[in-house]
């Protein structure tokens, strides 16, 4: 038989492995494509105050598919429920004009949109609409440029780990060292990142412990979870992840636009994920105080718990197999070479 021949199967196995990555290329365009042709204000949550007449006007024309529109009894109400982020901005009609009230940092597509629509009530009122932007991006970053960057970071954050770690200490010995090296990682990174944010670009305010822990929390999520995936699939396991963080994950993160500006489907599946829950805790914790900071930090629990299942599971598997291989050698292992008999003087 020639070496050259080519081994049984050989053609099927070509084959799938073509279409898979051909159906991975069309997921990654539809994955990134589709959020961005359908983006645009996708029932976002706005308040509204003023006079009897005026608010049901609004109400009337503007609630829809694309405006969740919510009555405050005053401006006071309204401002509480931005800073809150209970909604997305507000409208307050007066006698003098319209105020428009907006957090940028909580979304920039969102804050566009929610000023054209003030200047829009105004015109039809023959007055005029005055910009309150009560959450802003900091002066040194005023379109959140650095923050927007940061996600791309935290996501190799937890690619990298899984790989290197796994290449360094390989096998089913190395996987716990695999996994407080993980750990580990993520804690110095995460603090750094913050600091590079917080300190270095200045674009983010807030309290530094309170936004590197939710930095910290998300790259563990995301490092445990393909870390996880690896040691129990294999490489198989390691793709999935990978493709989950950054074909999925990325686009549909919502964080350089806000998640409101992506379809209501896609932007759910994107905060169910790690990388658009880390970039919503890393925003409420930079500029809201920690408000609405509860979900994302869930969400990422739960990744992280998945992950070091996957991992314990691996272990503990790698403890059977090695408990069997150890068996079967002590059962067929070379005979036990006879003592000499023991002869008395």
């Amino acid at each position: 038989m020639s070496h050259d021949a080519t081994p049984p199967g050989t053609g099927r196995k070509l084959a799938l492995v073509v279409l898979g990555l051909s159906a991975l290329i069309a997921a990654m365009l539809c994955a990134f494509a589709l959020p961005s042709l359908h983006s645009g204000p996708h029932h976002v949550p706005i308040g509204v105050t003023g006079p009897r007449e005026a608010t049901e006007a609004i109400q009337g024309n503007v609630d829809g598919p694309a405006w969740d529109v919510r009555l405050y009894k005053t401006s006071d109400a309204v401002e509480t429920a931005v800073r809150n982020k209970d909604i997305a901005g507000g409208l307050a009609v007066t006698a003098h004009g319209v105020d428009v009230y907006t957090a940028t940092a909580g979304g920039p597509s969102a804050t566009s949109a929610l000023t054209a629509l003030g200047n829009g009530v105004a015109e039809q009122d023959k007055t005029r609409a005055t910009v309150h932007d009560l959450v802003p991006f900091t002066a040194e970053d005023p379109r959140g440029a650095g923050l927007t960057a940061a996600l791309m970071p935290m996501i190799f954050g937890g690619i990298f780990p899984a790989l290197i770690l796994g290449g360094v200490f390989p096998g089913h010995r190395g996987l716990r060292i695999r996994l407080t090296g993980a750990l580990l990682f993520s804690v110095v990174a995460g603090a750094a990142v913050t600091a590079v944010l917080q300190f270095g670009t200045h674009s983010i305010d807030g309290t530094y412990g309170l936004t590197a822990l939710g930095v910290i929390l998300g790259m563990a999520a995301m490092s445990t979870t393909l870390l996880g995936l690896q040691a129990f699939l294999g490489m198989g396991g390691f793709a999935l992840g990978g493709a989950l963080m950054m074909l999925l994950g990325n686009p549909l993160s919502g964080l350089a636009t806000g998640p409101h500006w992506l379809p209501d489907g896609w932007a759910t599946i994107g905060q169910l994920l790690p990388p658009g829950a880390s970039g919503s805790l890393l925003r409420t914790n930079a500029f809201f105080d920690g408000t609405g900071a509860c979900f994302p930090a869930m969400v990422l629990t739960a990744w992280c718990v998945l992950g070091v299942t996957c991992v314990l599971l691996a272990d503990r598997r790698g403890n059977r197999l090695s408990a069997s291989l150890s068996d079967a050698t002590d059962t067929t292992g070379a005979p036990d070479v006879p003592r000499p008999a023991f002869v008395s003087p």
